[in-house]
């Protein structure tokens, strides 16, 4: 399959609503978890291709060997960065380290609600579903443990394919879609920052 219609079924893929059997299977498909790694492994590459793009270095190169081991997707990129290569490389840290952060979280509430009862100080007395123990633990597990592992997949599949369209977008040899990619990256993270802020409040 060629670049053009990867990135084609790709958008199809992206419009189409999941049904139940899907989103149920999302948390266990190797994919999942292929998204996954790349979402950890794009901060270390993304600071990586900085210094790497000021001194003209191959920026989209590095992005496209992560991207292809990690993804398994093709991605011709344009022979030399410039300009754009730093753009990219400055818009992509933030990105990245949001994209991480947010999914992290997310894996995090998972195995925080499932395990419930093994929390250190747990008192379930006063907790959501207590007082007693059982209580707890079900409103807990099936709420933020289920609720955020049947949520979680999804949230990463639209980073994923964020990241992927600013790459397309800034390194790709066609470049199409570049303000658009540049902008959407933009606004995820700026909204992303607004709101952590009372989430962090509550730590």
């Amino acid at each position: 399959m060629d670049i053009a219609a990867q990135s084609q079924a790709r958008a199809v893929e992206g419009r189409r609503i999941p049904g139940w059997r899907e989103i149920l299977r999302e948390p266990f498909r190797r994919e999942t978890w292929r998204r996954a790694l790349y979402l950890v492994l794009a901060v270390p590459v993304s600071v990586l291709c900085v210094p790497l793009a000021l001194v003209g270095g191959p920026v989209g190169r590095v992005q496209r060997t992560l991207r292809e081991r990690v993804l398994g997707e093709r991605f011709e990129v344009r022979e030399r960065g410039g300009a754009v290569g730093v753009v990219y490389a400055l818009a992509a840290v933030p990105l990245s380290l949001v994209a991480f952060v947010v999914t992290a979280y997310c894996w995090f509430v998972v195995v925080i609600n499932l395990g419930y009862p093994l929390r250190p100080g747990g008192d379930p007395t006063n907790a959501w579903g207590g007082p007693t123990m059982a209580g707890a633990w079900a409103v807990h597990g099936i709420a933020g443990g289920v609720g955020f592992l049947l949520l979680t997949p999804w949230i990463a599949k639209g980073f994923t394919a964020l990241q992927t369209r600013l790459a397309d977008g800034l390194l790709g040899r066609d470049g199409r879609g570049r303000g658009r990619a540049l902008g959407l990256a933009v606004g995820v993270v700026a909204v992303c920052g607004l709101l952590s802020v009372p989430i962090i409040h509550q730590l």
